[in-house]
């Protein structure tokens, strides 16, 4: 089974404050990953920079305040900054897609499930989606958020194996690098560990809003999802091919030692209320108990009360005793139109069909 890395870079890494885009940058790792696709890894790549690079373009030295002017920059900047993966993956013949999500796609459950939908979609299709926030329309995201804490729940999201972020730092240190000369690299560290916190610093570049504290932070929402982070310095030669080597002094790894249910499903099975039953028959539920498969409609004998997109439902066998819970991929009007049906007929009879799966096993627990 294939492996998928979040790969989140930084603005400081992105860009130049002379010159724009660092171009250079973006085709070392366009090679490199292109290296990584080949080893069966499918990458996402969360990146900063549309906003520092739209300064560059309209040669600001100081980065403004107001939301409506950071909302023009972001704009400004993701032309260019798209453009440059664009043209670094495709001599590589390798396609892009970008995507632009704010906090609350990933917090609203039915906008969730479209841009986990969106995501697995373009993985499977083997192209590199270029992820970053919304930046040009979300105000509370300029104000409050960082690519950092997007990278790790696109990391949950994806369901990752590993979260790699490139800063302009090593890693993590014991003490502050630039106040302290003998200072150690944490090369491994629990995401349990309290001096995890403790290590951290503010940032001190201007083009960014991320530093040391909200990459940890990141990390620690990444490990919810069995995730674990890499900080490591995008500058260094081969920095993907080193990491993907498991080679060592290579940065910091922050690791979660737990194996139990990951956090998505724990949220599934406790904090979300059921809001109606599918009932399937007896090959759905072997296969859902069994082989751990996602539902399809063919297997749905009838529905029970009224749910929407994104609603946790309650997936029960003929005796209505409930096997499974999950987030379904469609309404309760709109399934009572497919149960029962094949993929094949579903296409046939209706214009949209907006996924083969009524609850994707990803987002399904066992009871």
């Amino acid at each position: 089974m294939k492996e998928t890395w979040v790969i989140k870079i930084g603005s400081s890494l992105i860009t130049k404050k002379e010159t724009g885009l660092n171009v250079l940058n973006i085709k070392n790792w366009a090679k490199q990953i292109t290296e990584l696709v080949k080893n069966k890894i499918n990458v996402v790549i969360v990146s900063s920079g549309a906003i520092a690079e739209g300064m560059n373009r309209l040669n600001l030295s100081k980065r403004p305040t107001s939301s409506s002017e950071l909302q023009a920059l972001a704009s400004i900047g993701q032309m260019g900054l798209v453009q440059a993966y664009e043209a670094a993956f495709k001599k590589y013949n390798i396609l892009t897609a970008q995507m632009l999500l704010t906090h609350e796609d990933l917090s609203n459950r039915e906008r969730y499930l479209n841009a986990k939908n969106t995501l697995n979609n373009l993985i499977n299709l083997n192209v590199i989606p270029i992820i970053n926030e919304n930046d040009s329309v979300s105000t509370d995201e300029i104000k409050f958020g960082d690519n950092d804490t997007l990278a790790a729940l696109v990391a949950n999201l994806s369901g990752a194996n590993l979260l790699v972020m490139l800063t302009d730092q090593d890693g993590l240190f014991d003490k502050d690098p630039k106040k302290n000369n003998k200072v150690k690299l944490i090369e491994s560290i629990s995401v349990s560990d309290k001096n995890l916190t403790k290590y951290a610093g503010p940032s001190s570049n201007e083009l960014g809003r991320g530093g040391m504290v909200t990459k940890v932070l990141a990390a620690k929402k990444a490990a919810k999802s069995n995730t674990q982070t890499i900080i490591a310095n995008g500058r260094k030669k081969n920095i993907l091919i080193k990491i993907h080597g498991n080679e060592k002094n290579i940065g910091t790894k922050i690791f979660n030692k737990s194996l139990g249910v990951k956090s998505k499903k724990q949220w599934i099975a406790n904090s979300l209320k059921v809001k109606g039953k599918i009932i399937v028959d007896q090959g759905a539920k072997k296969v859902i108990e069994n082989s751990g498969k996602s539902l399809l409609p063919v297997g749905i004998k009838s529905t029970c009360g009224i749910f929407k997109k994104g609603d946790m439902v309650s997936i029960c066998d003929m005796k209505k005793i409930e096997i499974a819970r999950g987030l379904t991929n469609y309404d309760s009007e709109y399934l009572k139109k497919i149960i029962g049906k094949s993929t094949k007929e579903i296409k046939k009879e209706q214009e949209i069909f907006d996924n083969e799966e009524v609850v994707h096993r990803d987002n399904m627990i066992l009871s």
